[in-house]
């Protein structure tokens, strides 16, 4: 399967993909059909609820802050509900500039997201240990999602294949996917210019970049930021490989 066959069609939500595919610990590969990321999933159609179903979706894991998930709330019939709520620190930033009249530019919105990303590491690593608990409580198929399903998912998506042991350049690629898929809302409403809105509403190799940089200098590399901040020991990882990575071949 290519890259982009395994993103779902869906009509209510448009950066839904598997994590499965790529190849991981000992060269064994991500299951299909057990984990999934997305965009947020108050849009779902009948059609599209259906779908899931069929997929056996039994797990949804949601990233959103508070008011963002009250605007825009869902229930998905036989899906059991997790929030763990990490607040758009980019809206709140760009309204203080607003306020105190600074205007936003281009180089200052990629400052903005790459502190962003930054901040994911050192300030939310209890709602990313959060989902790992989920991942390791059974193997149930499990999406994981924020509003646009590219920042805070993106880098839990990171985490987790990292945690399996794929590629970092591979992981890069994954990330990289957003921009493909991703549709911003037509009925968004912003007064920036247009280059600034291709940043905050896109995906950078940079951003990423921020946040595993700082996971490098600040937590001495991934598995060690993995055991020590998110509670993955080598134990941990172990169970995680054999619950989502296919079985060696003999």
């Amino acid at each position: 399967m290519d890259d982009f066959s395994r993103s779902l069609s869906l009509a209510g939500a448009s950066n839904f993909r598997d994590l499965g595919g790529y190849a991981g610990r000992d060269g064994r590969i991500v299951r299909w059909r057990r984990i999934f990321r997305s965009d947020h999933l108050a849009g779902l159609t009948p059609q599209d609820t259906h779908v899931l179903a069929e997929l056996g979706l039994a797990r949804a894991v949601d990233f959103r802050g508070r008011v963002e998930s009250s605007a825009l709330s869902y229930a998905l019939p036989d899906v059991r509900y997790y929030a763990l709520p990490i607040e758009p620190t980019v809206v709140q930033r760009a309204k203080e500039m607003a306020q105190t009249g600074q205007r936003m530019t281009e180089p200052k919105a990629v400052e903005l997201m790459q502190d962003t990303y930054r901040a994911f590491v050192s300030d939310n690593a209890a709602q990313f240990a959060g989902l790992f608990e989920q991942l390791l409580a059974e193997d149930t198929p499990l999406v994981f999602h924020c509003t646009a399903g590219k920042d805070r998912t993106g880098f839990a998506a990171a985490l987790i294949l990292l945690a399996l042991g794929v590629d970092r350049d591979v992981v890069m690629q994954d990330y990289l996917l957003t921009n493909g898929l991703y549709r911003r809302p037509e009925s968004l409403k912003s007064s920036a210019p247009e280059e600034v809105l291709n940043v905050i509403w896109r995906v950078r190799e940079d951003f990423l970049q921020a946040a595993l940089q700082a996971v490098d200098r600040d937590h001495g590399g991934v598995q060690r930021y993995l055991e020590r901040r998110l509670g993955m020991d080598e134990s941990a990882r172990r169970r995680l490989a054999d619950l989502y990575l296919q079985p060696y071949r003999v």
